[in-house]
C-alpha cells in the first residue's frame, strides 16, 4: 500500500491512502489520525488500511484526486532521523574533497550521523539558505521506516522491523561543512531540514525490486529539467538497511517511526572509479559535490557550481514500466 500525509492545518497533518498509480487518495484518519500513530499500533492498524488500499485501487471506496504538492513529509516530525553514508563511492569523493583518509573501519562498520527530525520537509517545499555562498547542495537518498527496534537487534532482527520505503533529499550545505567536522563534533549548521517524497510504501509495492534490505532501481535526479544522475540504489550499497538500522540500535532501542537513510546513492563507473557525469554517458551523480569531485580529478578543477536560488531539484523512482513509485520530490532553491 502507499501512504500519504496531506496538510489540514495541523503540525503532523491527516493519514491517506494513496492509489498504486498516485492518481487517487481515501481518507484513512477515521482509522488512525496520523502515520505515526499508525506506525505506534502497527501490527492492528496495518491490515485495516490494507483493505482500505485494495479497496481504493478497486474504486470501491470514495476518493479524491491526489495532488502530490498538498502532501507533507509522510512523517513530518519524526522521533528520531538517522542518515547513514552505505555508498562508497560517495564516500571516498567526499572525504577526497576535503583531504581526509578513509576509516579503516569503512567495509565493517556504517557511517551515520543524527539529523534534525522535528520539521522534515513537504516534497514541494522550498530549499531555503540565506546566502548561496553556503554551497547548496541536493543528495538523492532512499529511506526506511521502522516499527519498534529493540536495542541490540541483529541485521536480520533490524530488517524485520522495515515498515515503510520513501526517497530523500538529504540537504546539505557544503562550505559549512569543512569548519564544523574540524570541531570534531559532527553536523549541525551544515544540513538543512531533509525532504520526503510524497508517499512512503510498503515493501511489497516494490516486487523483486526490493530484497529485503536494498531496492535496486535507478534514482532519477535531474536539475532545471536535465537529468543529473541515474545510479543504482541498490549497486554499491556496502551496507543493507538491516545492517544500518543495527548500528543505529546497538546502544538503545529506536522507537516505531524512526526514520533511517541510505546515504547519498552513488556509482562507481565500470572500471571501478568514480564514474562520468550523464552528459559523457556515465550514471551521473545523486549530489552536485560527485560531479564536481570528478571534474578537479579529471581537469584539475570544478566546473559545475552548488545550488543557486531559483534552481530546481527533481528526485524520483520509476518502475519497470516508467511508472512512478513515490512520486517526486521537486524543490526550488530559496532565499530565506
Amino acid at each position: 500500500m502507499k501512504l500519504a500525509t496531506l496538510r489540514n492545518g495541523a503540525r503532523d497533518g491527516r493519514l491517506v491512502v494513496v492509489s498504486r498509480d498516485l492518481t487517487h487518495y481515501t481518507d484513512a484518519s477515521f482509522l488512525v489520525p496520523t502515520l505515526q500513530a499508525a506506525l505506534d499500533d502497527w501490527d492492528r492498524i496495518a491490515p485495516h488500511l490494507e483493505a482500505l488500499s485494495q479497496s481504493l485501487n478497486l474504486g470501491a471506496v470514495p476518493s479524491e484526486r491526489f495532488h502530490e504538492h498538498e502532501a507533507m513529509a509522510p512523517i513530518p516530525r519524526a522521533h528520531l532521523w538517522a542518515d547513514g553514508s552505505a555508498f562508497i563511492n560517495h564516500v571516498e569523493l567526499a572525504r577526497r574533497v576535503r583531504g581526509e583518509q578513509l576509516p579503516e573501519s569503512l567495509l565493517t562498520d556504517p557511517l551515520m550521523y543524527l539529523g534534525a527530525a522535528d520539521a522534515m520537509l513537504g516534497a514541494r517545499d522550498p530549499i531555503l539558505a540565506a546566502s548561496e555562498a553556503w554551497g547548496v547542495d541536493m543528495e538523492g537518498e532512499i529511506a526506511v521506516i521502522t516499527s519498534d527496534v529493540p536495542m541490540g537487534a541483529s541485521p536480520q532482527e533490524a530488517g524485520a522491523c522495515i515498515r515503510l520505503i520513501m526517497l530523500a533529499n538529504d540537504i546539505s550545505f557544503r562550505r559549512l561543512i569543512p569548519a564544523e567536522l574540524d570541531k570534531g563534533f559532527g553536523f549541525c549548521q551544515s544540513k538543512g531540514p531533509t525532504a520526503f517524497s510524497p508517499v512512503a510504501v510498503t515493501p511489497d509495492e516494490l516486487d523483486e525490486a526490493w530484497d529485503g534490505g536494498r531496492l535496486s532501481l535507478p534514482l532519477q535526479v535531474s536539475l532545471n529539467g536535465k537529468l543529473f544522475g541515474q545510479a543504482d540504489a541498490g549497486t554499491d550499497m556496502i551496507f543493507d538497511f538491516g545492517q544500518l538500522i543495527a548500528h543505529a540500535a546497538k546502544t538503545r532501542p529506536l522507537g516505531a517511526g524512526a526514520i533511517i537513510g541510505s546515504g547519498t546513492v552513488s556509482n562507481r563507473g565500470p572500471d571501478g572509479g568514480p564514474g562520468k557525469p550523464v552528459g559523457e554517458g556515465g550514471k551521473g551523480y545523486s549530489c552536485v559535490l560527485e560531479q564536481r569531485t570528478v571534474e578537479a580529478i579529471a581537469n584539475g578543477r570544478p566546473v559545475t557550481p552548488f545550488l543557486a536560488f531559483g534552481d530546481v531539484v527533481r528526485i524520483e523512482m520509476t518502475d519497470a514500466g516508467r511508472h512512478t513509485i513515490f512520486g517526486a520530490i521537486e524543490q526550488e532553491v530559496t532565499h530565506a
